[in-house]
């Protein structure tokens, strides 16, 4: 199934919130919190012009910018893996890995490249992924966009330029037989 249909499918699964049940008023409803943990993943677009990616790992609501911040690669499709006791989506594209709670871009740094066996550790490059707010409220789930000003990396691909020149240039997947 392609992630647009996936899309459009948990979209359109998820009933309409409750009225006047929203945390607050920025809020966004995502969908019940039963049909996140059961299908562990949710994309949404918010406002009209943010792609967000809502998944559940070990217990936890996580939401995130859907699109790679290095090259727009489609994060719902990632891995989560564990580096150096941090949860990490890691970009099917390039493999690059972001902690779900932070939106850190994480690589193995070495120290001396002259010394044998090579000595690697994790290191951070600071926040390159907008993460934003998961709210529960009665079983509903709920996204409030980080809406702070400074410039993050994956904002790149939150662009209406994106979205007309790039995502309608790549090639549409074949259904399955």
């Amino acid at each position: 199934m392609s992630s647009e249909e996936e899309t459009s499918q948990t979209s359109s699964s998820s009933s309409s919130p409750p009225p006047s049940s929203s945390p607050l008023p920025a809020s966004h409803f995502i969908g019940k919190k039963e049909d996140i943990v059961k299908s562990g993943r949710v994309t949404k677009l918010l406002n009209g012009c943010r792609d967000v990616l809502v998944l559940y790992h070990m217990g936890k609501l996580h939401a995130m910018d859907m699109r790679c911040y290095h090259a727009g690669g489609a994060l719902e499709n990632g891995d989560i893996e564990e580096f150096n006791g941090r949860q990490c989506i890691v970009c099917p594209w390039h493999k690059y890995k972001i902690t779900l709670a932070e939106g850190e871009g994480l690589y193995q740094a070495v120290d001396d490249p002259t010394a044998k066996p090579l000595r690697t550790h994790w290191h951070s490059k600071g926040v390159k992924q907008r993460i934003h707010k998961v709210t529960e409220v009665n079983g509903d789930v709920y996204v409030t966009l980080n809406d702070s000003s400074e410039a993050i990396e994956s904002d790149h691909y939150q662009t209406e330029r994106y979205r007309t020149v790039f995502l309608k240039a790549q090639p549409k997947p074949k259904p399955k037989k």
